[in-house]
Formats: C-alpha cells, structure tokens, sequence
C-alpha cells in the first residue's frame, strides 16, 4: 500500500533523539520558515511543483534515495508526565527529515479535540505522512483539516466537508504521492471513510463505513479496505479511490492471518509478509483467488507495522523495535516481490521522548 502511516505510541522512555548531520545544518532554518507558514488556502503560485518551493533550502534537495529529494521521515509528538506518572501528548509536532534537518508544525493541533471542541486528556490529535515524506495531513488548532506540501503552502478543504466528528474520532491516512487522502473515524454511530483530492481539496470517493481501510495502492488509484463476516472470517475488498468496488474476495488463512496487507499498483495484487522461523512474501491475486507467490525472505527483527508497495516489484516493511530501556528503532526493509531479495533502505531511532509518531511509507 502506498502509505499506511506507522503511526504508534511508543513505550514511555523509548526513542533516542536523531541528531542533523553537519550537511544537513544549513536546512534547518529554511525548513523552520517552510514549515511555519500558516495554513491557508495553497496559492496558484504554489502548486507549481515542489522543486521551486524548495528553493528556500539553499541547496539541492537530496538524502532520500528511493525518491532523489529530501522528504519527511516522521513526525513525532512529545510525551509529558503529570502527578499521576502518565504520559500525555505535549508540546508541538517535530519535523524529522531523512537529512537530519527537523521542524515542526506549529498551526497543528497536539491533544485531540472531542465533536464540541474539548481537549480529550492523553490523546494526541491524528497526523498522516504522504510515502515519498513530501506531503503532511492533520488538523490545524482551530479544528480544520489540512494538507501541507512541503514549500507548497496549506490546502484547506471546505469546513462542511467532514461530518461532526471531532480529530480524536478520527483517522488520517495519505497515499504514496500525497495525491489522496482518506478521513476515516471511530465515531459511535459508524461512518463511511472519505477520500479527498489534496490538490482540489474536493471529496471524490467514499468506502462504506462497514470496512476498515486499510491503505492505498501503490500508485494511489485504489484503496484496501477489510471486514469480518458474521463467523468471524476475513473479507478483504479493493475500491477505486472514487468509491467502486472492484473486488470482493475471502482470503485464504496464509493472506487472512499475516497482516497488515498491501495493494499493489494493479488494484488485485495483495502482499502480506509471512513472519516465524519461516519467513515468506506472500502474493495473492484477488481477481483470479489465488496465492501466486510464497517468496522465502529474510527481515531484520522487529514488528511489521507498515507493509507498503512501492513499485511494480517492491514491497516495502517498516520494522519496529520497542525496548524498554532504549529508543523504539525502525528498520525499513524492500523486499524484491520477483525473487524476495531483501535490501535495507533505512534504519533509525525515534526522538528519545517520543508519545506518538507517524512515519512515511516508501
């Protein structure tokens, strides 16, 4: 899938912070300017392409090699204790760039608000990263949502365009390009998931609010999406990102089992990573029902959070390690889906105070 964004709460002394290399300096302060504009309607002169806009950073942009240009690793929120010793979302959100640069998102909403405007004690307001790190979804501190390009400006959808629900009812999830972005929520009474176009702003598709999206295709134009019967068995769905159905299948256990699953480019082809002491790429085709490769692979400890196509024939896994003593690292790992040859794209550890985080995905 495009980008289904890590976003996880961290063990409560775990991430050790990333420091900015010596190359990297110089793009801290114009990152700080980019970052720091307030979000507003991006103008015509912005949505001319990001390689004007990061113009500001005095040099070319670079350090992320699967895109060529710098981009956002993650972001990540601060964790506070009061008397009772509970961590609590605080603070601003913190920039990390592949660079070592950071920033932060001082427009952005830290704790979640409820439907009616209340702070919701310990929970830190929804954020998404775009997987090529260029693009980031959360919601302002007046409550609006908001899709940030990196030099671009701020694109404010219409403030009628969610239903009343407030961000900490509610779910970000960007594709690869930063192109679409889908709104689900966890509200009471069961709402469909929206997906807008972050160039327009515009709603242009729903996913029925019985199934739990689960990410983008690798390319954007589709979306996953999931659901358990009335026995409890897995039904996987793909959708255009306008909303159609374009497959409906009951996976086999091998599929079923080793979540999370991604959608290639071609809205049929599922990935799932197979962990243990065997472990394996799955392929799974939804239009023919059928397992079409069990690749033999070997991953690096950790979690697999994220599973993400980032290409025609690469599935991307973001791994996890908690510790209890140490920062949570991440390892991130591309798996070649023709012949499970696995490559190491990037390793490091969060911000050593870290509550929350999202991360990007390719």
């Amino acid at each position: 899938m495009s980008n289904r964004n890590a976003t996880g709460r961290t063990k409560p002394e775990s991430g050790r912070g990333t420091r900015a290399t010596a190359g990297a300096a110089a793009l801290v302060l114009g990152l700080a300017a980019v970052l720091a504009a307030p979000a507003q309607a991006a103008p015509a002169s912005a949505q001319a392409g990001p390689a004007a806009a990061w113009g500001s950073l005095q040099e070319p942009p670079h350090a992320h090699l699967a895109h060529g240009e710098d981009s956002v690793r993650y972001v990540s929120i601060k964790g506070c204790r009061k008397k009772d010793d509970v961590p609590r979302p605080c603070g601003g959100w913190r920039v990390v760039m592949h660079s070592g640069a950071r920033g932060t998102l001082p427009d952005a909403q830290t704790t979640a608000r409820d439907a009616k405007g209340k702070p919701v004690e310990g929970v830190a307001a929804p954020v998404a990263v775009s997987g090529d790190g260029r693009r980031i979804a959360y919601f302002t501190k007046s409550g609006r949502l908001a899709v940030r390009t990196l030099g671009g400006g701020v694109r404010l959808p219409a403030e009628n365009a969610l239903p009343k629900a407030g961000p900490a009812e509610t779910a970000l999830q960007l594709s690869d390009d930063g192109s679409r972005l889908a709104v689900s929520f966890t509200t009471e009474k069961p709402r469909d998931t929206l997906i807008f176009d972050t160039e327009t702003g515009d709603r242009i598709g729903t996913i029925p609010a019985a199934y739990e999206l689960k990410g983008f295709s690798a390319d954007g134009g589709e979306v996953l999406a999931g659901t358990e019967d009335d026995e409890g068995t897995q039904v996987l769905v793909a959708y255009s990102d306008a909303g159609q159905e374009l497959a409906r299948v009951t996976p086999p256990q091998l599929v079923a089992s080793n979540g999370p699953q991604a959608l290639s480019g071609d809205g049929r082809t599922v990935a799932a990573v197979v962990r243990g002491s065997k472990q394996q790429l799955a392929l799974y085709d939804m239009v023919n029902d059928q397992v079409t490769a069990r690749l033999k692979v070997k991953l690096p400890a950790g979690d697999a959070e994220m599973v993400d196509w980032t290409g025609p024939s690469q599935v991307t896994v973001h791994l996890m390690r908690y510790h209890d003593t140490k920062p949570t690292s991440v390892t991130i790992a591309q798996i070649d889906s023709g012949t499970g040859k696995v490559t190491i794209r990037d390793t490091y550890t969060l911000l050593k105070d870290t509550f929350v985080f999202a991360a990007c995905g390719g």
